[in-house]
């Protein structure tokens, strides 16, 4: 079982900046692929980006491309996401998933994650 908690979101002026924050409780947390997805009402859930087990391979959705960055801290089982130039329409609530298959190979695919987080809102104000 795995359980994640997502923080870091608010309201910010198109322009500026947030981190989000994922904190996941499950061992081994290291060897399980990491995203973020996001989701407007009425629409639905979208990729975001992805990060491997390994550190060693990222994805993006192609509007974030240059503006966001994801990472991961395995000593304290953590994944960001950096969010920077942000734009009204990145406004959303955002999702923390886990992809628990072992060592799985990287995908933006929303069904290969098994483990969710609540979200945290995002807000960009134009």
């Amino acid at each position: 079982q795995v359980q994640l908690v997502e923080s870091g979101g608010g309201l910010v002026q198109a322009g500026g900046s947030l981190r989000l924050s994922c904190a996941a409780s499950a061992r081994p947390f290291r060897h399980y692929n990491m995203a973020w997805f996001r989701q407007t009402p009425g629409k639905e859930r979208e990729f975001v980006a992805a990060i491997t087990w390994s550190d060693d391979n990222t994805l993006y959705e192609n509007s974030v491309k240059g503006r966001f960055t994801i990472s991961r801290d395995h000593a304290k089982n953590m994944v960001y996401l950096q969010m920077n130039s942000l734009k009204p329409e990145d406004t959303a609530v955002y999702y923390c998933a886990v992809d628990s298959n072992d060592l799985a190979a990287l995908t933006h695919r929303e069904e290969e994650y098994d483990y969710w987080g609540q979200g945290t809102q995002v807000t960009v104000s134009s």
